[in-house]
Parts: C-alpha cells; sequence; structure tokens
C-alpha cells in the first residue's frame, strides 16, 4: 500500500458520518476539501484533533473547505463520540466496512492494527489530491499549517 501521491485524482467514496448521512466526496466538487483521518474515537490527541476542525470551522468555510474527520471505527461509535465532544459542523466518516476501504484507497490503513495514520490530505475543487502529510500517532496536526496549505492552493 503506497501513499497517495500529489497531483492524482483523490478516489472516490460514499461513507456514513455521524449525523446519519452518506457523504460523497464527489459531490464536493468546486469546494477544497481537507480529510483529517484520526487512528480511533474516544482518544485524546484524537478528540483533540477533530475539536480542533470544529472549532475552526468558520475559518476553514472562509477558505471555500469543508473538512472531514475519518477513521475506521463504526458509524454508532463516531456518532456518540461525535456528541460526547460536541461536534455540531464537522461531519466525521466512518470508514468500518468494508474495513478501512477509504483509508486503504488513500494508502493510511496500517494493516498490523487495523487502523489509520494520523494524517490531512488537502484536495482541491477539482478532485486533485494537493497537500499530504502524516503525523507521528502521537503528534496533533498543527492546525495552522493546514491553513497555510489552504491559502497556498
Amino acid at each position: 500500500m503506497e501513499l497517495i501521491k500529489l497531483g492524482s485524482t483523490a478516489p472516490n467514496f460514499s461513507l456514513e458520518d455521524n449525523h446519519d448521512k452518506i457523504i460523497n466526496l464527489s459531490n464536493y466538487r468546486g469546494k477544497k476539501v481537507l480529510l483529517s483521518w484520526h487512528p480511533l474515537a474516544w482518544t485524546p490527541v484524537c478528540t483533540d484533533q477533530m475539536r480542533s476542525l470544529e472549532n475552526n470551522w468558520d475559518n476553514l468555510q472562509s477558505l471555500n473547505t469543508i473538512a472531514f474527520g475519518l477513521s475506521v471505527d463504526a458509524q454508532p461509535c463516531k456518532k456518540a463520540w461525535a456528541t460526547a465532544i460536541v461536534l455540531n459542523n464537522l461531519s466525521i466518516l466512518s470508514d468500518f466496512w468494508p474495513h478501512g476501504k477509504v483509508t486503504q484507497d488513500y494508502g493510511l490503513f496500517i494493516q498490523n492494527d487495523g487502523i489509520s495514520e494520523r494524517a490531512n490530505i488537502i484536495i482541491d475543487e477539482n478532485g486533485i489530491v494537493k497537500w499530504v502529510k502524516v503525523y507521528p500517532m502521537s503528534q496533533l496536526p498543527d492546525i495552522n499549517e493546514v491553513f497555510q496549505a489552504l491559502s497556498n492552493i
């Protein structure tokens, strides 16, 4: 499994979110999309990562960007977690079944652990991968770095 390459077309997907909606990546053409992978719900750094996206929702919108959190957790788990950590705007997507399929398509699945890397991928308005960053598991992604990348796309 190889990490997705800059300049490649982002693989389309249809995944259920914490609001019981099916999110199709292709429906967001015309907007930049931030896909923010977190290894597992209910863990401290993952919680901070998703709260950072929620807390910066308006800033992301001002950059014509929609953000999605992704992990291999089941949708009922994602829904309960989103309620517990008060995610009102952010959609967090369940890549549960087939287990980690979308995560594998983007080259972020850790086979031995059955989870994803911690990563951010930015897709431009035409569906092209423009920025990829994989973080150490214990590191909270820097939201300002994401804003800098978005402003350069």
